[in-house]
């Protein structure tokens, strides 16, 4: 018996490095694109691009997963994350961050 199309109605992405993104506007500094592969409950799944340039935030809670791409974000207590592919992180809900995007960053995101 094949389940392969139980299993394929399940794959969210063939290929998130290759999947289109619509430009968002939510920062015309970092050039930024968007698209939302999925939901599932109160969370969303999707892909972000941005930069290279710099930007500040007010973040959500979110976790985010970098592709490709490299920069650096800071937070208001003057600590850093270095970006780059592999890099998994926690955003939580009122961090202030600045952005600094040096390679066009791709993440995968939950919030």
């Amino acid at each position: 018996m094949s389940t392969s199309g139980t299993a394929d109605a399940r794959v969210v992405s063939f290929d998130v490095s290759s999947e289109a993104l619509q430009v968002d506007d939510d920062s015309a500094a970092l050039a930024t694109a968007s698209v939302v592969l999925a939901s599932h409950r109160a969370v969303e799944i999707g892909l972000w691009e941005a930069g290279p340039g710099d930007d500040v935030d007010i973040e959500t809670d979110e976790f985010f997963l970098v592709l490709s791409g490299a920069g650096r974000v800071e937070f208001a207590d003057s600590s850093s994350i270095e970006l780059r592919p592999g890099v998994l992180v926690c955003l939580l809900a009122g961090d202030r961050t600045r952005w600094h995007i040096t390679e066009r960053l791709r993440k995968l995101y939950l919030a």
